[in-house]
């Protein structure tokens, strides 16, 4: 039985509230006994998983994470599912899983309100319902849906602020590209980088602008800067569609402040390299994973679970990406940013 439990930064101190108001709950607060465990393996559960996407570093820990938890106590995944960030896939795989009766579905809503009756469709026909991230519109927590698991995406938003500002000069202007759905992580982020420049740095103005896909990103940055030629920064909501408009950047030769959140693959050598990408708040995915795996065992031994549990961020620059790769995906950085790293030191 894997003991390991969610290993946050240092501090849990969290930022945001959940999406109705609630104070956080410390993961690490979640045991799983070995009594547990075993009247989890006689109990005969399968559950089903239905992401967002399948695709990026991010789904992969969250995946191996949920997968690993749960299969410690011979719980099977019936299905997991790509929604690829489109509602209508999303309404029609829950539909058919409900169909299909799994004891437990473990969700993370594409967009709040277009799916919003198809997840409470799940909680009528007497399915768990465990939410990633998003809390659809209208749904209660303890009566619609077990809990809400998430990053403290308020805390990531405020930490890619702060991570930008020092390298912003006096009266600097600073884009923020949004994304055009109702998405609580994702606005959550984008109104604590709103507040914290404000507030810390009135001498910012701010301009926004927003994609409705991941890949319509780098086309809507280029559009922006046409429009805003001459922006000292720019923050994006998270890493997917930051890597378009890194290329868009980088095309253009443009040389201002970038911050995003998450740290995945083709972000992560941007970051060592620090030329335009100057610091990252990174979620810690697989964490996040175990939690709400957690959270699923405990929820289908009739235990009484927190609302909302939420992980804090770690907020990483270009000089300690190679601590904070470790941190977030449990392994060294590869070869190709630990040379990067060594030559960047060496002033070579």
């Amino acid at each position: 039985m894997r003991t390991t439990t969610p290993a946050p930064a240092a501090s849990h101190t969290i930022s945001g509230l959940g999406p109705h108001g609630e104070r956080a709950s410390d993961p690490r607060r979640l045991v799983i006994t070995a009594s547990d465990a075993a009247a989890a393996r006689a109990g005969g559960f399968r559950v089903a998983v239905v992401l967002h996407t399948l695709s990026g570093n991010w789904s992969e820990q969250h995946l191996a994470a949920i997968a690993g938890t749960l299969g410690d106590v011979s719980i099977p995944l019936l299905d997991v599912i790509d929604c690829e960030f489109d509602p209508d896939r999303q309404i029609a795989a829950l539909d058919r899983l409900i169909a299909e009766r799994p004891d437990a579905i473990i969700s993370l809503p594409v967009d709040n309100t277009a799916v919003a009756e198809a997840h409470l469709r799940v909680a009528r026909a007497g399915i768990k319902l465990l939410l990633l991230d998003n809390a659809p519109t209208g749904l209660l927590p303890g009566k619609d849906y077990v809990s809400l698991v998430s990053a403290d995406n308020f805390g990531l938003g405020r930490t890619a602020a702060e991570l930008m500002a020092e390298h912003l000069p006096q009266g600097a202007s600073v884009g923020v590209l949004s994304y055009d759905v109702d998405f609580f992580a994702t606005n959550q982020r984008e109104i604590a980088f709103t507040k914290w420049m404000t507030t810390q740095r009135p001498d910012v103005t701010l301009h926004t602008a927003g994609f409705g896909a991941p890949h319509l990103a780098g086309e809507t940055a280029r559009s922006f800067l046409e429009e805003h030629s001459a922006l000292d920064g720019l923050f994006v909501v998270w890493d997917e569609p930051a890597v378009p408009v890194l290329e868009q950047l980088e095309e253009l030769g443009a040389r201002m402040a970038v911050t995003t959140v998450d740290l995945g693959e083709k972000v992560a050598p941007r970051l060592a390299d620090g030329t335009i990408l100057k610091g990252v708040a990174a979620q810690n995915p697989f964490s996040q994973g175990v939690a709400m795996a957690q959270v699923t065992i405990l929820s289908l031994l009739g235990r009484q679970t927190p609302a909302w549990i939420a992980l804090p961020g770690i907020p990483i620059t270009p000089a300690g990406i190679l601590g904070g790769y470790q941190s977030v995906w449990r392994a060294p950085a590869p070869r190709e940013i630990m040379e990067m790293r060594e030559s960047r030191a060496s002033g070579s």
